[in-house]
């Protein structure tokens, strides 16, 4: 069935969370930084003891997030972190790349000299971190989405992708781990200079080039993380 694996990463709760609000982000972040490992038991009590919570926020984020099937319910047992599914990933790919693309077309209309400058300074934090903290770059890379999301006012289309996502989330850090191939950094760079210029055309085309980096990872990434792959018949 799975090892029983629930040691995971503790950030504080933030002022604006519920406790459900911080199990879903702590169980989610630590399932993308693979500290839950794929087809691992996670029991709500341990998670709710290592919270500092009831078992009744843990239960309910549990439920959230097996929405999107990144969680196996199972009775009597708790969860179990659902193995890398190639159909998922590309499914959860393909909802960023229809929502994301429209919103960088849209971000060349909006953004203002403010958000032009947030997106320049986190596209800076990205330089200096590429290559040495991985996980500090993802969170990064995610909050340069999230920027744009902002600017188009479009936080509660974000909520939903974010929950879809973690399947191609988790990739994505395995990716760092496995093909440290940093072009994600100087894509990034290029949507911001596309955004800034005022041009659709180049901001939609590079967001489609940065979706389709995948394709040519998921070789490595099915060779090196073998034990972590859903089996197809």
């Amino acid at each position: 069935m799975g090892k029983k694996e629930t040691s995971m990463q503790i950030t504080p709760k933030l002022s604006s969370e519920t406790n459900r609000d911080y199990a879903l982000r702590i169980i989610r972040d630590n399932i993308i930084n693979l500290e839950l490992k794929p087809g691992s038991l996670i029991g709500e009590q341990e998670v709710a003891n290592q919270l500092g919570c009831s078992r009744t926020p843990v239960h309910e984020a549990y439920l959230e997030l097996s929405k999107s099937r990144i969680l196996d319910v199972l009775p009597q047992k708790g969860c179990r972190i659902s193995k890398i599914d190639y159909d998922l990933i590309n499914e959860a790919r393909f909802l960023r790349k229809l929502v994301e693309t429209a919103l960088a077309e849209e971000a060349c209309e909006v953004a203002t000299d403010a958000d032009i400058a947030e997106l320049e300074a986190n596209v800076n934090l990205q330089q200096f971190y590429s290559g040495n903290n991985n996980a500090k770059l993802l969170e990064l890379d995610n909050e340069f989405h999230k920027i744009i999301y902002r600017i188009c006012n479009k936080m509660q289309c974000h909520y939903m992708v974010s929950l879809m996502s973690i399947h191609f989330d988790r990739v994505r850090r395995i990716s760092l781990e496995s093909v440290k191939d940093y072009k994600i950094v100087s894509d990034h760079a290029a949507i911001l200079e596309a955004i800034k210029n005022h041009d659709p055309v180049a901001a939609k085309a590079m967001v489609e080039k940065h979706m389709a980096r995948f394709d040519m990872d998921w070789d490595i990434i099915k060779k090196e993380f073998s034990e972590y792959i859903e089996e197809k018949d």
